[in-house]
C-alpha cells in the first residue's frame, strides 16, 4: 500500500534544544573541557568603549572558526550558513533556534589578514584548557 509522507510543517512543537545534541557528541565534549572565560581578557583592549557598533560574543567568534576546521567547512560564509541550519552548532554557540546568527562576515573580519584578532589568535597558547 502506497503511504504519503508527512506534511505537518506548519506545527508548533515545544523543544529543549539540549535534548536536540547527542550525550556523546565532539561538541558537548568541547564544552565539557575547555574554559572560554580567559578569552574575554585576552581580547579586551582590542575593543573600543565609546565607539563603534555592539560587538559579537569573541567567544562566538572563535567557536565559529572552530567549527570551521573541525568539520572541514571550507569558508566562513559556509561556517555561517551551518550554524544557521545546524542546531547543534547553534546550541554550541548559545543561540535559540529561531535567533538570529553571526553574519559570515563578522567572523572574516575579525579574523581577516593584518587584524589584530589573528594575530591574537597566533600568539595564544593553549589558554583554553580546563
Amino acid at each position: 500500500m502506497l503511504q504519503r509522507g508527512k506534511l505537518d510543517r506548519d506545527v508548533m512543537e515545544m523543544v529543549d534544544t539540549e535534548s536536540l545534541v547527542p550525550q556523546d557528541h565532539l561538541l558537548r565534549k568541547i564544552v565539557a573541557g575547555v574554559n572560554w572565560e580567559p578569552l574575554y581578557g585576552m581580547v579586551e583592549s582590542l575593543y573600543s568603549e565609546d565607539n563603534g557598533r555592539p560587538s559579537e560574543d569573541p567567544v562566538i567568534l572563535v567557536k565559529m572558526v572552530l567549527i570551521q576546521h573541525l568539520y572541514g567547512l571550507s569558508s566562513l560564509r559556509r561556517t555561517a550558513d551551518e550554524v544557521y541550519l545546524n542546531n547543534t552548532y547553534r546550541w554550541f554557540l548559545g543561540y535559540m533556534l529561531q535567533e538570529e546568527t553571526p553574519h559570515f562576515s563578522t567572523a572574516s573580519y575579525n579574523f581577516g589578514i593584518g587584524s589584530q584578532w589573528k594575530r591574537w589568535a597566533e600568539s595564544s597558547d593553549g589558554f583554553w584548557m580546563k
